[in-house]
């Protein structure tokens, strides 16, 4: 099974919400490059910064999810990439409502949308969540074909989306693709949304200030290079129109434990961290690592960068590559 890049005379347009995000901007700068037409959507008040050459051809538009007026938003579109969503794990489990009426009711919004236009209407990819969509894995890594079993309401929202997203697939033959990400990391990263496990310790490293794992931080997780996931990103937007398949795992395809991770850290650095075990949280599933052999094989994509060399990058991207401390000031400060 292959496939390749739509080949067409018309300028792709892309709309990118959550545009102003992390894997937006990354995803953006690519499409850009690559001759599309970007639009940018997000609930900043300005549009992100980009360098000279890709500013002037990225287009801003203010947005936000739960109030969006998506007939005029959509015209003239031919993909719309729907990365926003307002929550995270914790957040969503402390108001699981709320997380149901400002991200999966507005998708549903998008959809009727997209609906009324019928074979005009644009493709969707959504980004889903590969690390909380299957819950607690009977198998490792995990294929796409396994059952659908959120254990947080995060996870519930994500999975009710993609369900949505089949149905009007079906009904209304809407081109509706899906991407089961995993955790993405690099320089960038909004730390104070409370994602981005391995951009946190790094920045705590470089801050020479503790790091904090929940439980005994033999927790797997699939980490993937930002440059990476925003590739494959866009590998399954661009791709031509695909049979059979429409949910696709993105991520490195291997596992590295959270006491790995700092492993790898202090090897890089050159130094110990210091490093604070606190209780483990309940949400936390025990391992996730996601088989990324179908879109290796369905679109020819597959992540460039280790996990190490992924560090590497962002500690190079962050100034930090020959950063080399003095050991005796390593968990100064408390936070």
């Amino acid at each position: 099974m292959s496939s390749k890049t739509e080949k067409s005379d018309i300028v792709e347009r892309h709309l990118i919400l959550g545009g102003s995000g992390f894997i937006g901007r990354h995803v953006a700068a690519i499409l850009v490059q690559s001759g599309c037409e970007v639009v940018l959507a997000g609930r900043s008040l300005s549009k992100p910064t980009f360098t000279p050459a890709l500013d002037e051809r990225v287009a801003w538009r203010s947005f936000d999810l739960a109030n969006a007026q998506w007939d005029s938003l959509i015209d003239g579109v031919t993909v719309i990439h729907h990365y926003a969503w307002s929550s995270v794990p914790a957040t969503a489990n402390n108001d699981p409502t709320l997380d149901l009426s400002t991200n999966v009711v507005p998708t549903l919004g998008l959809l009727d949308a997209l609906r009324k236009k019928g074979a005009e209407a644009p493709r969707v990819i959504f980004a889903s969540s590969g690390g909380t969509v299957y819950g607690k894995l009977l198998r490792v890594p995990v294929h796409e074909d396994h059952r659908l079993n959120p254990i947080t309401a995060y996870g519930a929202g994500k999975a009710a989306v993609e369900l949505y997203l089949g149905t009007y697939r079906a009904l209304y033959g809407l081109d509706c693709r899906v991407a089961r990400l995993a955790n993405p990391f690099g320089a960038g990263q909004n730390l104070a949304r409370g994602q981005g496990v391995v951009t946190t310790f790094l920045h705590r490293a470089l801050s020479q200030r503790p790091i904090i794992v929940w439980g005994d931080g033999e927790v797997v997780r699939d980490f993937i290079h930002i440059s990476d996931a925003a590739a494959g990103l866009v590998a399954l937007a661009r791709a031509a129109p695909l049979d059979g398949h429409q949910v696709f795992n993105i991520g490195s395809g291997e596992g590295i434990s959270l006491n790995g991770v700092i492993a790898e850290l202090e090897s890089k650095l050159s130094q110990r961290l210091d490093v604070r075990y606190e209780r483990g949280r309940k949400f936390d599933v025990p391992v996730s690592v996601l088989d990324i052999s179908l879109i290796r094989e369905a679109l020819g994509w597959r992540p460039t960068l280790s996990f190490s060399e992924g560090l590497s990058q962002t500690l190079a991207d962050l100034g930090g590559s020959v950063v080399h401390r003095d050991r005796s000031a390593v968990g100064g400060s408390a936070h």
